[in-house]
């Protein structure tokens, strides 16, 4: 055998033997993520940070800009405050203070449990392997068991160290509204500490007669149980969070 068939041999051999080892399955993969969301979401007690939502509709060269404090109370409590605005009065009323509005509707404590991505809500497929922001990641299809508009459809990203949700890519399972010809967004995750928080999110939406908008929205400012948090290297290199707790989009 020559020695370049013996090194071939060999590595095939090895990659095969890591491939082994790294396998795992997609109820383990469930279990994991259910069982560390539990024990970050008890300790994640409050938390406060800042967002810029920007908005930009192609069809109207409108924009418009909101910057808001949001305040979390353990279990799930998102409280906001505007603290400076800019753009066309009703773009801001009509699309950004209305998406605060159902962000803030939505972790109410009759509504929280109905858009947590939980094995209660969504069925899973493991779809792949990836890298997300230089870390490993499982790649799930999420698939939601009813078609309600606090659930969506798509794929989410969960890192395969921490088992915590690290990006989400998909749209509503429900269309939002008649007026609504289709929709996606995106979500990225940080590591601040020990948890997971958002720090980016992009939609887009075509509208019947608005065209096509945008929205952006920047998280910073983290002040995780009382301390200014700063994001790990995961952090900065996806520039988002939570820990969102694995299975619980906070």
């Amino acid at each position: 055998m020559s020695r370049g068939i013996l090194a071939l041999w060999l590595l095939n051999g090895a990659a095969g033997r890591l491939f082994a080892q790294d396998s795992i399955s997609l109820h383990e993969i469930l279990e994991r993520m259910s069982r560390n969301d539990t024990s970050r979401a008890q300790g994640l007690k409050h938390y406060t940070s800042t967002r810029t939502y920007r908005l930009h509709n192609v069809r109207f060269h409108k924009t418009a800009e909101m910057n808001v404090k949001l305040t979390y109370t353990s279990p799930g409590r998102k409280d906001f405050e505007v603290l400076s605005e800019s753009g066309p009065r009703p773009v801001r009323d009509k699309v950004l203070r209305r998406m605060v509005e159902s962000e803030a509707e939505a972790s109410g404590d009759e509504l929280r449990n109905l858009n947590r991505i939980t094995t209660e809500n969504y069925d899973f497929q493991l779809v792949r392997q990836d890298r997300e922001s230089g870390r490993s990641a499982y790649v799930l299809e999420a698939i939601p068991k009813t078609k309600s508009k606090y659930l969506m459809k798509g794929e989410i990203w969960v890192d395969a160290e921490d088992f915590a949700i690290s990006r989400v890519s998909a749209q509503p399972a429900k269309n939002p509204s008649f007026w609504i010809r289709k929709s996606r967004f995106e979500y990225r995750y940080a590591k601040f500490g020990s948890f997971w928080l958002p720090v980016s999110t992009d939609s887009e939406a075509d509208a019947v007669v608005f065209g096509h908008t945008e929205v952006k929205i920047r998280y910073q400012d983290y002040r995780i149980n009382g301390d200014p948090a700063e994001a790990g290297s995961a952090g900065a290199a996806a520039g988002r969070t939570p820990d969102a707790p694995a299975l619980g989009l906070r």
